[in-house]
């Protein structure tokens, strides 16, 4: 792989985490400065051009975050690259369980007001996707129902699906992460959070985001998970957002078994459990509020009884 400029970098190192199949690799320059290049197949070229341009707006907003610092094509023709700032600190995923419970929903709160920066920003006309998501969450339930690995107890969720797949995509699109969870936020040196990862930026549904604490958070840190739909919602979740996100997490629940396929037995097995402890959450999805979930005013972690964010 050709690293534009390489000579002026004395570290170059592989970078093996994550389920993307992009090749990254992280950067030091000979003044020590520290960053991270992604390459993408050159087919990817105007996906990955408006995924640069979405991040150098989210970069205004004065959050920490992999800022951009270049983006173009490999000389060769055959990849698209982004270059990004690196940002310091640990795996928040790793980090939260070891905090007190106290700190994790901070963090939550923080991440929630973060979320709703986010989703802040304004799209232009232009860039208003011309089709809902109904069509491609059909599609992927279909895939699931023909593929090997079903589960046991799956006929609930279905059906959940089906009844209440028209209400999504009611809300105004707006520019999402695409894939906000605590494995893609760094825990930094001062104690707050910074947001890497931004790869699957898209223009969605914004309650679409919040499967991922289902998903990626809960088994984590359930206090993180409440904190961050207390701060994004300034405490009054709308009756809406229930409904909403379970049929989200339903549909996630098993379009991932399916999704896992191409990553082999293990992670098919990851995603298998994953989507039983939502069962279990969502009672089959007889209920639209899961169980860990906790109202504002019956919060109580270290003394803190309600949602209030310091940034």
């Amino acid at each position: 792989m050709h690293i534009p400029n390489q000579e002026t970098y004395k570290t170059i190192t592989p970078i093996n985490k994550g389920w993307s199949r992009d090749q990254k690799f992280y950067l030091e320059t000979q003044d020590g400065e520290k960053r991270l290049i992604r390459f993408s197949p050159v087919s990817l070229y105007d996906q990955i051009e408006k995924v640069y341009e979405a991040i150098k707006k989210m970069a205004s907003l004065g959050f920490p975050m992999a800022k951009p610092i270049d983006f173009g094509m490999t000389s060769d023709k055959t990849y698209v690259y982004m270059i990004l700032s690196w940002i310091e600190g640990k795996d928040l995923e790793d980090v939260l369980p070891t905090l007190s419970e106290e700190h994790q929903y901070q963090l939550g709160l923080e991440a929630g007001h973060i979320l709703k920066k986010i989703h802040g920003i304004p799209v232009p006309e232009h860039l208003m996707p011309k089709q809902t998501g109904h069509m491609k969450k059909q599609r992927q339930i279909n895939d699931y129902k023909a593929s090997k690995h079903r589960i046991s107890g799956d006929r609930h969720a279905l059906e959940f699906i089906e009844t209440h797949m028209e209400r999504i995509w009611t809300r105004t699109p707006v520019f999402c992460h695409g894939d906000f969870h605590p494995g893609n936020l760094i825990y930094m040196a001062d104690g707050h959070l910074g947001v890497i990862d931004f790869n699957r930026v898209t223009i969605t549904d914004p309650y679409e985001t919040f499967y991922k604490l289902q998903s990626f958070a809960r088994s984590i840190s359930i206090p993180f998970s409440i904190g961050q739909i207390h701060d994004y919602f300034e405490n009054k979740v709308p009756d809406d957002f229930w409904d909403v996100v379970a049929l989200y997490v339903a549909h996630a629940s098993l379009y991932s078994i399916t999704w896992a396929e191409g990553f082999g037995e293990e992670d098919i097995r990851h995603m298998t459990q994953l989507c039983k402890q939502a069962f279990a959450d969502y009672d089959d999805f007889k209920v639209v509020i899961p169980t860990w979930y906790r109202d504002p005013e019956t919060v109580s972690y270290g003394g803190i009884s309600h949602a209030s964010s310091n940034l």
